[in-house]
């Protein structure tokens, strides 16, 4: 039921800017290429999408081209090869404040979390001095610097220089933790449900990090990305899309049985973890106003800036405007 009106004050938001859902598919269908990583989370929603007309129902046709990796994906939209993929906000603050016209629609607050095994004696961050973490992402993940500035401000640790840290592959990691060698791992949040589903618990998660360090709520980690001319040019591409992105996340909130398709796609271990995938997925779909977004997106930035300067966000101190997508309504 909470997620059913999260989903609820979400459309509410977004439907003034993009007009009530089609009820009959519209005479025109306009086409929309969307490159998405081959074997990622995101193919879930599409597949669902596509597979019951949702797009069409909203007056798009997608396309989805899959890539092997996100910088080819990137290099494509940059190429004009697709017209959208999934990206985070930063990167697209750092591609406007060089000049290009990329940005940002909400797609999923999911984020990595700090994961220990369920008899961990770990209460919080401060537990965790002398021990094995692994990380994925690299030493620059946003969840990671934000946990170490967290984890130094609230306990004085240096999580870095007290522990060995291990940086490696999403998968290797997560089977590194399952057999013990390392103590905690923060992984990306369908590998975290993944643990979870066998026994791992929370420590804390990026999100939770980011509230406890200053943001309202929380924030879209990765959102739809495309060019500020594309919508000028293809406005009712953009609008259909978001407005099918929502129908979608609508059913698979409400409807289990929409998800039996996609098993085999989400390689879910067991049953346990085939449900808690489900329920993280729902978790993340974004609930916020775009303008309450905005604003803890500027105050996450700006933190992010402080913490890891150019060399993490770019070269613009503050969130460029025009990275969320104007036609949200209340963006910048």
């Amino acid at each position: 039921m909470k997620t059913l009106m999260r989903i609820a004050a979400l459309a509410a938001g977004l439907l003034s800017c993009f007009g009530a859902l089609a009820q009959e598919t519209p005479s025109r269908v306009e086409p929309i290429r969307v490159g998405v990583l081959q074997y990622g989370t995101v193919n879930w929603e599409l597949d669902a999408m596509t597979r019951e007309g949702l797009d069409t129902a909203n007056g798009v046709d997608v396309e989805i081209v899959p890539f092997a990796g996100e910088a080819a994906s990137s290099v494509a939209l940059q190429a004009g090869d697709v017209d959208m993929i999934v990206a985070d906000w930063l990167w697209v603050s750092r591609q406007r404040a060089t000049g290009a016209d990329f940005t940002f629609a909400p797609y999923s607050t999911s984020v990595g979390s700090l994961m220990v095994p369920q008899n961990s004696p770990a209460a919080d961050l401060g537990d965790l001095t002398g021990k094995t973490i692994g990380v994925a992402g690299g030493p620059l993940d946003k969840n990671w610097l934000l946990i170490q500035a967290l984890a130094k401000r609230e306990y004085g640790v240096d999580l870095s220089s007290a522990n060995e840290i291990v940086y490696g592959a999403p998968p290797l990691l997560t089977e590194k933790a399952r057999t013990g060698e390392l103590d905690a791992v923060l992984n990306f949040w369908h590998y975290a449900a993944r643990l979870e589903a066998s026994g791992f618990r929370t420590l804390i998660s990026g999100t939770e990090a980011a509230r406890e360090m200053g943001t309202e709520g929380p924030v879209a980690s990765i959102g739809w990305v495309f060019r500020d001319s594309f919508a000028e040019e293809h406005p009712e591409a953009i609008d259909g899309f978001l407005a099918a992105d929502l129908a979608t996340k609508d059913l698979l909130t409400s409807s289990d049985a929409a998800w039996e398709p996609l098993r085999t796609m989400m390689k879910a271990e067991d049953d346990a973890a085939y449900r808690i995938l489900i329920q993280r997925y729902r978790d993340g779909i974004p609930a916020r106003s775009p303008g309450d977004e905005v604003k803890d997106t500027e105050a996450l930035y700006a933190l992010l800036y402080e913490i890891g300067g150019e060399r993490l966000v770019g070269p613009s101190e503050t969130l460029v405007e025009g990275t969320y997508y104007s036609g949200l309504g209340n963006g910048p």
